[in-house]
């Protein structure tokens, strides 16, 4: 069983985002659409994997860990908004979002970046122990990417890239910055 089925069968459906099919020049393709209910904006990701190579899961909305811990100034309460998990033919990897309408202090943003690789940790040791795969999410790199500004963006599809292209945003305080209606998934790993 792959790492994503497995995945697939941990998390409830509630959480999973689905992807949508779109025919593009005689080939399939899949689009991911990230919505942000409460502030009512959303962000297109174009390219995405196929389905059974690829989980994305809504955390900030499902994974509420302010019923087990304090919530101090440390922000271990802070989570992103989504999770992409992706086990493709070229890659492994692991796509941490975090979504603004507007301006935010980085300091926040990377306390919301490292609460969900903190979720992934929880993943990886709940299919090591309990699906008994020693491997489980095992050699997936991690990315970690900031959407800001969304709503500014509303009658482009243009974008511009707010960090250096050269920067690998591997580590939350690395993050990709960006400020965009929609992308394409290569653009974002």
């Amino acid at each position: 069983m792959s790492d994503i089925a497995i995945l697939k069968e941990m998390v409830r459906d509630c959480a999973i985002v689905e992807l949508e099919y779109k025919k593009e020049y005689k080939r399939d393709s899949y689009l991911l659409k990230l919505t942000e209910n409460q502030d009512n904006y959303s962000f297109v990701i174009s390219g995405m994997p196929e389905p059974d190579r690829v989980i994305v899961i809504k955390l900030d909305e499902f994974f509420d860990v302010r019923k087990i811990f304090t919530g101090s100034s440390k922000g271990e309460c802070k989570r992103a908004d989504f999770i992409i998990i992706a086990n493709t033919t070229s890659e492994k990897v692991i796509l941490c979002l975090e979504m603004k309408k507007s301006r935010d202090d980085n300091s926040s943003i990377i306390k919301q970046l490292q609460g969900a690789k903190c979720f992934v940790s929880y993943c990886r040791e709940i299919g090591r122990l309990f699906w008994n795969q020693p491997d489980f999410l095992r050699d997936y790199q991690y990315r970690f990417v900031s959407i800001k500004n969304i709503s500014i963006s509303k009658t482009t599809t243009s974008s511009r890239k707010l960090s250096q292209k050269s920067d690998i945003h591997d580590q939350p305080e690395k993050m990709l910055k960006i400020s965009a209606k929609a992308k394409h998934f290569q653009e974002l790993i």
